[in-house]
C-alpha cells in the first residue's frame, strides 16, 4: 500500500513515528513524508523520502507568542521579559508587542504557511492517492488531506500529551486554524475529528485520548550520530545525562538556559556528568565542571544505557527516551507541553519535576540526588520501562495499519 505522512517543521515532533514508518517499508510499502523544505535534509538522513511542499509554519514564534499573551496578561512565571515573538529579541516590556504586530505577523508566519501547506497536502495526495495518511499532532494538513478525500488516517503522538486533551495550554490538535478545514469541504476540526491514534506511552503514562487507541512500543530515534566507544566501559562512577534542548533560549529568552544551574548542582557530587548541548546553546554554557563530559551531538538513545540518572527540560522525546531506557529522571519544564509532560512522568514515580522557575543549584541537586539514591525512583522507571517492552513492536503495528487502510 501507499503511506503518505505529514509532518511539521520540527524534527523532534516527527522523530517518535520514524521507527514506524521504517517498519512500514520493511513490510515492502511506499512511503513519502510531506514536508517543509526546510526538514528535507531530516527526513532524508532518516532514510525517508521527503516530499517538501508543506508551509513553513514557525513553531518558535508561535511559542514566543504564548508567552509574551502570558506576560500581558500576568501569568508569565519568569522574572525576565520574554523576547519579542517575531524578531527573538529581548525586549525591555511586553508593552512593545502590540495588536498591529500580532495580525501581521500571524498572517505571515501562520496564516500562509498553514493554507499553503493544507493545499499541498490535499493536492500530493490527489496525485499520488495513497492508502493511509499518518501525521503528528501539529501537522493536521495529514488528516485535512485525508477527510477531504475520503482516505483513511492515524495521528502519531510524541509523548504523555493526548488527542483529548481538555487543557488549551496543551491541546496541539485544535491549534491548528481550522479555517482550512472548511476551505476543503472537510468539516470542522474537533478534538472528535481525529478517529484513529497511534499511542506509544506505556500504560502508566498513557495520554488522554478518546477515539481508537493503537498501541506501539516506543522505539528511540533521535536523530544521526556515532557511537563513542567509550559508552561501553563499565563508569567508574555513576553518570549523569544533561540534556537541554537547543530552541528553548530562542522560545524563552536566554535566561531560561538551566545548564549552567545543573552543572553547578553536580559539580560536588560523586558521579560523571554527560552533557549534551549544541547550536547556539553551546557557547553560551561557558566552563564546565571537571567531572563534565561534553557530548558532540551524541544521540541520547546511545548513552541512556550506561546512566544511573538523566536532567532535562521536559520535551516528548528526551522524556520518552529516557522511559524507554529504565533511567529515572529530574525533569525541568519551561514551559509548552513541557510541564504537563513532567507532571505526569512524576506521577508514575519515574521521576521529579522541578519547574524552572523553582530550579536553584539546592533544587537541582536534591532532585538529583534523590533520583539516584532512592530505590524507588529506579524500580518506577523500570516498571515503566517493562510497560513499553510489553507493547508491539513497529513491525507488529503495521498489520493494524493495514486493516485500517483496507476499512
Amino acid at each position: 500500500m501507499r503511506v503518505m505522512c505529514t509532518v511539521s517543521a520540527w524534527p523532534s515532533h516527527y522523530y517518535p513515528m520514524v521507527p514506524v514508518l521504517w517498519a512500514l517499508q520493511a513490510a515492502g510499502h511506499e512511503v513519502r513524508v510531506a514536508c517543509a523544505p526546510s526538514q528535507a535534509g531530516s527526513v532524508s538522513r532518516a532514510g525517508l523520502t521527503p516530499v517538501p511542499v508543506l508551509g513553513e509554519l514557525d513553531i518558535p514564534f508561535l511559542a514566543r507568542l504564548r508567552n509574551v499573551f502570558d506576560a500581558q496578561a500576568g501569568t508569565w512565571p519568569y522574572d525576565w521579559v520574554p523576547p519579542h515573538p517575531v524578531t527573538g529579541a529581548p525586549m525591555p516590556s511586553v508593552a512593545e508587542f502590540g495588536y498591529a504586530d500580532f495580525a501581521r505577523a500571524t498572517q505571515q508566519k501562520v496564516a500562509t504557511p498553514v493554507a499553503r501547506g493544507g493545499k499541498a497536502a490535499v493536492a500530493l495526495a490527489r496525485r499520488w492517492r495513497p492508502d493511509l495518511i499518518l501525521h503528528e499532532p501539529l501537522s493536521m494538513e495529514g488528516l485535512l488531506a485525508a477527510r477531504t478525500l475520503g482516505i483513511a488516517s492515524a495521528v502519531h503522538l510524541w509523548g504523555p500529551v493526548g488527542s483529548h486533551e481538555t487543557d488549551p495550554a496543551v491541546r496541539a490538535v485544535t491549534e491548528y486554524p481550522v479555517g482550512s478545514f472548511g476551505a476543503h469541504t472537510a468539516g470542522k476540526l474537533t478534538l472528535d475529528t481525529v478517529e484513529h491514534v497511534i499511542d506509544p506511552c506505556p500504560a502508566g503514562l498513557a495520554p488522554p485520548v478518546a477515539s481508537n487507541r493503537m498501541a506501539v512500543r516506543y522505539t528511540p530515534y533521535n536523530g544521526p550520530g556515532s557511537m563513542p566507544t567509550w559508552v561501553l566501559d563499565p563508569p567508574e562512577r555513576r553518570r549523569v545525562a544533561v540534556v537541554w534542548g537547543n530552541s528553548l533560549t530562542a522560545m524563552f529568552g536566554p535566561a531560561s538556559l538551566a545548564v549552567p544551574l545543573i552543572t553547578e548542582a553536580l559539580a560536588d557530587l560523586d558521579v560523571e556528568v554527560l552533557l549534551g548541548t549544541g547550536g547556539q546553546d553551546a557557547g553560551a554554557v561557558g566552563p564546565t565542571p571537571a567531572n563534565v563530559r561534553v557530548l558532540d551531538r551524541v544521540p541520547l538513545h546511545l548513552v541512556l544505557p550506561g546512566c544511573a540518572a538523566v536532567v532535562h527540560h521536559g520535551g516528548a522525546g528526551c522524556l520518552m527516551t529516557s522511559v524507554a531506557a529504565g533511567v529515572p529522571q529530574v525533569v525541568i519544564p519551561t514551559g509548552m507541553d513541557q510541564p504537563a509532560n513532567a507532571a505526569r512522568l512524576a506521577q508514575t514515580g519515574a521521576a521529579r519535576c522541578l519547574p524552572r522557575a523553582e530550579a536553584t543549584v539546592a533544587a537541582i541537586r536534591d532532585a538529583v540526588t534523590a533520583v539516584l539514591d532512592r530505590p524507588d525512583h529506579r524500580a518506577s522507571a523500570a516498571r515503566l520501562r517493562a510497560e513499553n517492552e510489553e507493547r508491539p513492536t513497529p513491525a507488529g503495528l503495521v498489520a493494524d495499519l493495514e486493516k485500517l487502510a483496507a476499512g
